[in-house]
């Protein structure tokens, strides 16, 4: 059996198809009995050719044979999450084994070694919370803040997902590091493994309505889609009940099996033995607020509310996701598309259908092709939607018009809309770490702050009264946060992820990388003659799976090798086109012969307002191909002014050592404290101008 998937979303018109091989279902080991037919089709509704493919819940015959991916048998035989890790963590090794450590992500940790160690491998564990719109209380974030600094490296580290991610914790310290998370009103449950991961929301803590109530669904959402089990607190706080009431709809939703989708005696209604085919990522948001990326989403849910701002329903897309492998051209990255629209009292009931469609078709025996995305671009947004509407009940209505997506940073200060205010701070690739995680800690210790992780890897403070801005303001400086507009507009927009030297898939640097790939992308900015303002989306990843969501950026830098990168072009600022491959294995010491003609080009022969992204879109890849050979660098020089800014060594190096704290050249440096005094001149408020600086008023 064959079906044919095309990758959709993959540049303007494109019409990739490619072979991936059916999966005929699943055998039960018969260790726990299976069965949930297929649910008849609604009413009035028409199956079409939809064959139904089968997986776990529905049992297959004695005589099938089925390829089972070695992840499918330790999730079966693991009694829900317990056997062996709870063996493993017993034993005095530094490291659990293989089967322990599949398991142990659906506990929130990844087993991981420092890979810049050679000899003996020195194993170590990362942890990662569960902050459904990243929202995380004021106890909740002291405590990761002890606990980075008792049991990790002494940073916290932000995600893409807005949640924490603990690096080095020992084996040893693993319970009493996860307990202490529990018992602080917080979780790492599902934060990775084959589950609904961290539900993404905007992180904005306005008052207004859509916003409260995307980020309510979102939190019920993740709440119907938790594990049910009681292995996680079997495990880490020996069976102790911690949890909190749920809401009556996310019970009543999660216990409806009128069309055939639990399993009614099992201890995972929803999940069943297997739990689902690969990870599964839903984001939810409000029109125009593309701040979650919301077309990576296996599921991605947007509010629709009537002209008096009242939620009436949601608009969902499906099939989203950023994952694939090097040169096998089967595996690629996808857009969600629209899958339509319900009422807002059905939606926990239509993302139920829509998980367990995958839970029951998406291929379990090759794991490079089990997210949903590949289950839809074989089977066709059509014939998805008719085998997703027989579990949701219902047909769903037409997809609701919205209006075009922006990215939303919010950072800097904000009303919330409550008497109170925010402050979005820029945290370079996520990473707390030294006298900013010092600072960050007093002043939400002192002001009793909750905080929010966005998508971007930046922090919110939240509900801070007017009174406390000078001074909170004044302390975030000298901690060297500041406003987004002394920030270099690369930097704050560009994500990374962890990469080397913790993470097993990195095959090159992205983390430690990105800060100097940074400065050499605005110093061909200077030398082809782009101006400051001039900014491009730039995303970095250690390998193609695509954890920083790169194939979504203007420039994608994909690891393809030891200090090489697979360049990707074409995304959009606000994240709605993918971006395609460009070059394979480009040096990183080679990326200026690379991005000088891009730059010098996009400078002197795009349209009006045209993005970097619009125009490598619009000239296509021939034509780029063509300049980048024929290079031979801009002639004269292309900046408008040639001026000599110091006139000694000393002042040059003394600036050149402070520019190197904001990975910034000395001239661009010296530039923005330039412009940001004359523009505070001409204000009157040069005082305030050298205080948002992150330098020292003496030293100027």
């Amino acid at each position: 059996m064959t079906a044919s998937a095309a990758a959709a979303g993959i540049g303007a018109g494109a019409d990739r198809r490619v072979q991936i091989r059916g999966f005929r279902g699943l055998r039960s080991s018969g260790l726990i009995p299976f069965g949930r037919p297929l649910p008849a089709l609604p009413i009035g509704s028409s199956s079409g050719s939809c064959s139904v493919i089968r997986a776990v819940s529905t049992p297959t015959k004695p005589d099938t044979a089925v390829k089972r991916s070695k992840v499918e048998l330790f999730k079966e035989q693991s009694n829900f999450l317990r056997f062996p890790l709870n063996e493993e963590l017993l034993s005095e090794a530094p490291n659990i084994n293989e089967a322990a450590t599949q398991l142990i992500k659906f506990h929130g940790s990844y087993q991981q070694t420092n890979r810049d160690e050679r000899g003996v491998k020195s194993y170590q564990f990362m942890l990662r919370t569960k902050n459904p719109c990243g929202k995380v209380p004021n106890k909740l974030y002291l405590v990761m803040d002890d606990l980075a600094d008792e049991f990790g490296i002494g940073t916290l580290r932000l995600t893409t997902r807005q949640t924490f991610q603990l690096h080095g914790i020992l084996k040893k310290d693993l319970k009493t590091v996860m307990s202490t998370i529990i018992k602080n009103m917080g979780s790492t449950l599902g934060a990775c493994g084959d589950l609904n991961r961290n539900v993404l929301a905007p992180a904005a803590p306005y008052a207004k309505k859509e916003y409260v109530f995307a980020q309510e669904t979102a939190e019920n959402i993740a709440t119907l889609l938790t594990p049910q089990s009681g292995a996680y607190y079997d495990l880490w706080v020996d069976g102790e009940n911690v949890m909190s009431a749920e809401p009556p709809d996310v019970v009543k939703a999660r216990n409806d099996n009128s069309h055939g989708t639990n399993f009614p005696d099992l201890p995972e209604p929803i999940y069943g033995t297997q739990f689902l085919p690969r990870k599964f990522k839903i984001a939810v948001t409000v029109p125009k607020d593309n701040s979650v990326d919301i077309l990576t989403n296996d599921i991605g849910v947007v509010v629709v509310s009537d002209n008096d701002g009242e939620p009436q329903g949601f608009n969902i897309y499906v099939g989203g996701g950023m994952g694939r492998t090097h040169r096998v051209e089967t595996t690629f990255p996808r857009l969600g598309e629209p899958l339509g629209y319900v009422p807002k009292a059905d939606i926990l009931f239509a993302i139920k259908a829509i998980v367990v469609t995958q839970r029951e078709n998406g291929r379990r025996d090759d794991r490079k092709y089990s997210r949903m995305k590949y289950l839809i671009s074989a089977w066709g947004i059509e014939k998805f939607r008719s085998v997703v509407e027989q579990y949701y009940g219902k047909k769903f209505e037409p997809f609701r018009e919205l209006p075009e997506w922006e990215f939303k940073s919010y950072l800097g200060w904000h009303e919330q809309g409550n008497g109170a205010m925010f402050c979005g701070l820029s945290v370079d690739n996520g990473r707390i770490g030294g006298k900013m995680k010092k600072t960050l800690r007093e002043v939400i210790e002192k002001y009793n702050l909750n905080v929010r992780i966005t998508p971007n890897q930046n922090l919110i403070l939240c509900d801070i009264r007017c009174s406390w801005r000078r001074p909170i303001s004044i302390a975030l400086a000298q901690a060297g946060l500041l406003l987004p507009r002394y920030i270099d507009r690369l930097n704050l927009t560009a994500m990374a992820c962890p990469a080397l030297p913790l993470c097993p898939l990195a095959i090159t640097e992205a983390e430690r990388g990105i800060p100097d790939i940074l400065r050499r992308v605005r110093a061909v900015f200077d030398k082809v003659g782009l101006k400051y303002n001039d900014s491009v989306v730039i995303r970095v990843t250690g390998c193609p799976n695509g954890c920083a969501r790169p194939y979504m950026a203007e420039l994608g830098l994909v690891g393809d090798g030891p200090n090489s990168y697979q360049i990707w072009l074409g995304g959009t600022p606000n994240q709605t086109r993918l971006a395609k491959s460009f070059l394979n294995k480009v040096k990183v010491q080679d990326l200026e012969k690379v991005l000088e003609p891009l730059f010098y080009n996009w400078r002197i022969e795009r349209q009006r307002h045209e993005s970097f992204g619009d125009f490598t879109a619009r000239m296509g890849f021939d034509k780029l191909e063509e300049l980048v050979k024929k290079w031979e660098g801009p002639g004269e020089s292309s900046s408008r002014f040639n001026l000599k800014i110091f006139s000694d060594r000393q002042t040059y190096e003394a600036m050149a050592n402070l520019a190197k704290l904001q990975n910034k050249t000395a001239h661009q440096l010296a530039m923005e404290v330039i412009r940001n005094y004359v523009a505070a001149q001409q204000n009157g408020k040069e005082k305030t101008a050298i205080m948002w600086m992150k330098i020292p008023t003496h030293k100027l």
